[in-house]
């Protein structure tokens, strides 16, 4: 389900300002969360300097939610069948760290990482704007 793009506002269509997400994991098992999105997820990546990877995500989106709580941010991977992409994963050795839940929002559920931490993930109900391109109307 693809929605038309919210115009923007006091903005020019034609500059991009803001090209991609570069999304930080911290973890003190680096070299095994490199490795679990290398291998597992099977993310492309390029060595930044020194053998460091930086690795290649599908299109992203990023909402802001009102909230009383202290702020926070909250990282999810998105997959278009949850049953599917949990029965694959757990294929490749991956637990999942909590059951799934159905959301008004969509089905949700967390994996457990190479360092024993969890990562959101979830099946969207609502439209997304994974389909825009940033700064740009289709």
């Amino acid at each position: 389900m693809q929605d038309e793009p919210i115009p923007e506002s006091g903005s020019s269509p034609s500059i991009t300002m803001i090209i991609g997400i570069h999304a930080l994991v911290y973890s003190k098992q680096a070299d095994a969360v490199r490795a679990f999105l290398r291998d597992v997820l099977a993310l492309p990546a390029v060595d930044a300097g020194g053998g460091w990877p930086i690795f290649a995500l599908p299109p992203a989106e990023i909402a802001v939610h009102p909230s009383e709580a202290p702020d926070k941010h909250e990282l999810y991977l998105i997959c278009d069948d949850l049953d599917s992409t949990v029965a694959m994963l757990a294929a490749k050795g991956v637990s999942i760290a909590s059951p799934i839940k159905e959301e008004r929002w969509g089905r949700v559920t967390s994996i457990k990482i190479a360092d024993g931490s969890s990562l959101g993930i979830y099946q969207p109900k609502h439209p997304t704007a994974l389909h825009l391109s940033a700064g740009t109307a289709k």
